[in-house]
């Protein structure tokens, strides 16, 4: 393998192109699902909600039995069988679209089977990445997959409005099972190198092995719950901002969209720079980058209160996109170099179900306080849940980190 960070081997980069199009479909999907919910079946928020809730269950219910699952068999295979649920969910869609046969009850089933691929796929992909490439090109191999996740999440959504408007609305669910299908494709060219056997214990006890290296390591305890506090805060801010965005600083839909979109282009700029932050600065400080500029860009979003201009809060999302996935490309390059290769999968279901459990609570918590009190009192909630995800990874042993070698000689 060469040496140069930029020549990562053939087999990542196949890797990298079947992550694009497994991004890619799975992002379209997502945005498709409810545009053609309320075009053709009519659907209101509630029958909506119902849809993005059962979307959303796989992450809770099946991220640490198919973590347990990608520690024990081949990776390349998981995610092969992952993205071929998907093709048949997104075949029975468009086959039952076809039929006149769709409903808001196989919506969210789809969209059920369509997600547990994902979850397949996401516990998979950065457990294998450590094995394609060396060390010293991690950050390179997540930047590049990141960056891939940043641009269909930007494109996502206007790309399905536009097939729908333009070409019907099964279109763009036959576009994302032809992106889905050369996922397959790229994946099934890829050497998975040999590992050794799982010993065979119960998958309980593995899972517990998994939950106690997590809570022992210094280094990845407060990288979780910097996670969760993120989440949490971050969906307050989602439960919050449409309702204020639209009453009080008076933005129409498009506008709206368009400040929710700086969060794609944040992202996209941030997963290409995030190479360069962390050749040029201790790796502590570049984790430390993306909780700081969050509190940042709550800092900024707070602002729309005596500033209600559509720049500012396109700002303060370009900013949430910018540092947090930064973030998520130097704590899961951090997370990949102390774990341990045969509970890579355990621990990074832990880390995304800790992450996604939070959700929720976020969303309630922000559902009650925009209900009950006051914009600015939502905002400054907002602040202070991003001030403590800083301040909890700020004063743990990972701002002290000098470089990733260090983070393996003292897990």
């Amino acid at each position: 393998m060469s040496q140069n960070s930029n020549a990562l081997p053939t087999a990542f980069q196949k890797l990298a192109f079947s992550n694009l199009m497994a991004q890619s479909a799975e992002q379209l999907t997502l945005a498709a699902v409810p545009i053609v919910a309320v075009l053709v079946l009519q659907a209101g928020p509630g029958e909506i909600g119902v849809i993005a809730a059962v979307q959303s269950l796989p992450f809770l219910l099946l991220s640490i039995p198919l973590g347990l699952l990608a520690d024990r068999m081949s990776r390349k295979k998981l995610m092969v069988v992952s993205e071929l649920l998907r093709v048949c969910a997104l075949m029975v869609l468009i086959g039952a679209m076809l039929l006149d046969q769709i409903s808001v009850t196989l919506l969210a089933c789809v969209g059920f089977l369509a997600s547990v691929g994902t979850v397949g796929f996401s516990v998979s992909a950065p457990s294998l990445v450590p094995s394609l490439v060396g060390p010293q090109h991690l950050a390179t191999a997540n930047g590049r997959l990141e960056l891939a996740r940043s641009m269909a999440f930007a494109g996502g959504p206007a790309l399905a409005g536009a097939l729908i408007a333009w070409m019907g609305a099964s279109t763009s669910f036959v576009l994302s099972l032809m992106m889905s299908l050369a996922a397959v494709g790229f994946l099934s060219q890829i050497q998975e190198p040999s590992r050794q056997s799982a010993p065979d214990r119960h998958p309980w006890l593995e899972l517990k092995d998994g939950a106690n290296f997590v809570w022992a390591s210094q280094l990845l305890r407060p990288i979780l719950f910097t996670s969760v506090a993120w989440n949490i805060s971050w969906f307050v801010l989602q439960a919050i901002y449409v309702p204020y965005a639209m009453h009080t600083l008076g933005m129409g839909s498009s506008e709206v969209g368009l400040t929710m979109a700086c969060y794609g282009v944040g992202m996209i700029v941030g997963s290409l720079m995030a190479a360069r932050i962390v050749s040029v600065m201790p790796f502590g400080m570049a984790i430390l980058l993306g909780p700081f500029f969050s509190v940042l860009a709550a800092i900024v979003m707070a602002l729309t209160i005596c500033y209600p201009f559509v720049s500012v809060a396109g700002l303060a999302y370009f900013l949430f996109g910018f540092g947090p996935i930064i973030w998520t490309i130097t704590s899961t390059t951090l997370r990949q170099s102390v774990t341990p290769n045969a509970m890579m999968g355990r621990v990074t279901a832990i880390t995304m179900v800790a992450g996604t459990g939070a959700r929720p609570i976020g969303a309630l918590l922000g559902a009650f306080v925009g209900e009950w009190s006051s914009d600015l009192a939502s905002l400054l909630l907002v602040v202070m849940g991003f001030s403590v995800q800083a301040i909890v990874i700020g004063c743990s042993r990972v701002r002290s980190l000098k470089s990733l070698s260090e983070a393996r000689e003292g897990r």
